[in-house]
């Protein structure tokens, strides 16, 4: 399947479940009819587009609340701990994505890799963060509106409702007008981050990056660690900020042209961009006014260009952007956790009828319930850093996942054939492994109660898994199907 090929064409409709819990399955072909996504509708450049544009959102705020656990040392490090996670994470993903270019993204490899119990952890983990970040985002846009007094708005469940029905009917419209409107979006983002750190360097002053009093009760406290050692551990989840998205970029691979070669190029420029882009906005915002200045500020960008003064043009420009970094994020991750569903629905881990798909090809069910949820609890709580807390949890679960099934299927099947082979292997995958499960100890640290929220909604999933829907996966999915391929193989080499 290193082509790219579906594996209907290679694996017989027959072929054997993976075990004893796929059960038989409808229809494969009318089944698969009414669930069918737009093929070939990105290319390298809109994939590297999506990439960005779950993350950049996170470059504009989040990132800096990571001074007030452990300065500019300590977050520093912690946000180089994590960027280097996400970037052993990507190359381990894109050399399961060439062989597994399904929607499931890395729910498919931990099925492959896994089993049944495998897949539906890591599925119901990703669809955790990628349902509560966009309610979370909602809410910042909400204060970003008001905060800028556009159209006399204050931030509060009209915005929130709008941001859903404009942004979810414009993925009901087509993916690939979807993409491309995001891509648009990112790059007026990106663009004003490249201005805004221009524009603060003229300020810089190294002096400025460890001015945070040190707490000296803390072990190996110092100037550049404040807060001692603990603290880089508690600022994991900040420096993730930079990052965490950028894993969804294989929830494309049904809609992409020839995603064997082509997802792994987009992640590899994704992560690379977004590497830059976070060096260059955190040692910018710090150097222009202060670790201290930033460190609680809603919007850092803006305070690093204004401190205490008026505000200025450029301050105004990014201001606005900011907006824009909001709305990409949003848009994208919509998409992201759509996808997922549609996956984990069309093999049965989740009600099938949320992976059925209209005539323009979108999963209509699986961005419309999303959507609602996200929007009633914008709407009800109000607390997106909360929600976002409980998103990071998610998210480590399902990085610690995707890590071991990489491994796994290295170990266990040497000979896939694999257009690209991670740089360093299993190793790199064991980084990344090592760093997802240290970050998913440190979302204890720093909102317990976030934690456990997450805990709970993962153990009701789970419970419904173990009691239901188990017993009815769908064996002509393609993850199911590649799982029973694999199964077949290793049957036949037994005998």
């Amino acid at each position: 399947m290193a082509d790219g090929t579906h594996p209907r064409t290679t694996a017989s409709s027959s072929a054997p479940p993976a075990d004893a819990d796929s059960a038989a399955s409808p229809s494969g072909d009318a089944y698969l009819e009414r669930r069918t996504l737009r093929r070939g509708s990105a290319g390298w450049l809109l994939l590297t587009g999506l990439g960005v544009a779950y993350v950049v959102s996170g470059d504009f705020a989040g990132w800096n609340f990571g001074l007030s656990e452990a300065g500019f040392g300590g977050l520093a490090v912690a946000a180089a701990l994590m960027g280097l996670m996400y970037t052993c994470l990507v190359f381990s993903q894109a050399e399961m994505a060439a062989v597994l270019p399904t929607a499931g993204g890395g729910y498919g490899f931990a099925r492959r890799a896994l089993g049944p119990w495998g897949g539906f952890l890591t599925g119901t983990a990703i669809l955790i963060e990628y349902v509560l970040a966009p309610a979370a985002i909602a809410i910042f846009i909400g204060d970003y509106v008001e905060s800028l007094n556009l159209f006399g708005l204050n931030s509060g469940w009209p915005v929130y409702l709008a941001c859903f029905v404009l942004f979810i009917g414009i993925h009901l419209w087509g993916v690939g007008e979807a993409l491309r409107f995001s891509f648009v979006v990112t790059g007026i983002a990106v663009a004003a981050l490249i201005v805004f750190v221009a524009g603060a360097l003229a300020d810089f002053d190294a002096s400025r990056l460890n001015d945070i009093p040190v707490d000296h009760s803390a072990f190996g406290a110092n100037s550049w660690l404040p807060y001692g050692l603990l603290g880089i551990w508690a600022a994991l989840p900040f420096g993730m900020w930079f990052f965490l998205g950028v894993e969804g970029v294989p929830l494309a691979a049904e809609e992409t042209k020839d995603p064997a070669r082509t997802l792994p190029k987009a992640m590899a420029l994704s992560i690379g961009i977004l590497l830059v882009l976070a060096v260059l906005t955190f040692v910018a915002t710090t150097g222009a006014q202060g670790s201290a200045a930033v460190k609680d500020a809603g919007n850092p960008l803006v305070a690093a260009l204004e401190g205490s003064g008026e505000p200025t043009t450029l301050s105004r420009f990014v201001n606005y952007a900011g907006l824009a970094g909001l709305v990409a994020s949003f848009f994208s991750l919509i998409y992201a956790g759509s996808r997922q569903l549609f996956a984990l629905s069309r093999a049965g881990y989740l009600p099938r009828f949320l992976s059925l798909t209209s005539r323009r090809k979108a999963p209509y069910f699986g961005l419309l319930v999303p959507g609602a949820i996200g929007f009633a609890l914008a709407a009800g709580t109000g607390d997106g850093a909360r929600m976002l807390n409980v998103a990071v949890f998610g998210a480590t679960i399902s990085y610690a996942l995707m890590a071991l099934s990489h491994i796994v299927l290295r170990r266990r099947e040497p000979d896939l054939p694999r257009v690209y082979r991670t740089p360093g292997g299993t190793v790199t995958s064991s980084v990344a492994l090592v760093l997802a499960c240290a970050a998913l100890a440190a979302t204890f640290l720093v909102d317990k109660t976030a934690a456990f929220i997450a805990l709970g909604v993962y153990a009701a999933a789970l419970a419904y898994f173990a009691l239901y829907s188990r017993h009815r996966l769908v064996a002509s999915a393609p993850e199911e199907e590649f799982a029973a391929l694999a199964a077949a193989e290793a049957e036949l080499e037994r005998d």
